[in-house]
């Protein structure tokens, strides 16, 4: 479960800023991207921080990452939320959730561990509802790649 945090990815949909234009052909305003919305990198590092305490103080899911780089892990979370949401400099280069998590025989259980540590972290953070919604629904279509075990 190394990289489950970012399955965080939790992760995220992608949403970037798309110009819409009304039937009388004027051009809405383009809106503004998950990644922009919740605050750009400074936020998410700030939330993926907390996030990651959550899970180390977490005895349900904490002996996953007993082994790991959690600065590396930090860094691949903060990107790969930040490239799902929108970011369009943000790269991430990790594995795919499949390929992290084979192996690790994680249960349904484990998993809702990890996302109730990470919603945690976003009512701390007073992530809006929406944004919230936008950002954990992918993470639960990631659900299939991620728990292996009953």
């Amino acid at each position: 479960m190394r990289k489950v945090l970012f399955v965080l990815a939790l992760a995220a949909s992608s949403f970037s800023a798309a110009s819409l234009v009304h039937a009388d052909g004027k051009m809405a305003p383009a809106t503004k991207s998950l990644y922009d919305r919740l605050g750009g990198k400074d936020a998410i590092t700030a939330v993926v921080d907390d996030f990651v305490g959550n899970v180390a103080a977490d005895k349900r899911i904490n002996k996953f990452f007993a082994k790991t780089d959690i600065k590396k892990l930090k860094g691949n979370l903060v990107d790969q939320i930040s490239a799902a949401t929108g970011c369009t400099t943000c790269k991430y280069t990790g594995k795919d959730m499949k390929t992290a998590h084979a192996g690790m025989k994680i249960t349904e259980a484990d998993f809702n561990a990890l996302v109730e540590d990470l919603v945690k972290s976003l009512d701390k953070f007073k992530v809006p509802a929406k944004e919230k919604g936008e950002l954990l629904t992918p993470l639960a279509a990631m659900k299939g790649d991620i728990v292996t075990a009953k």
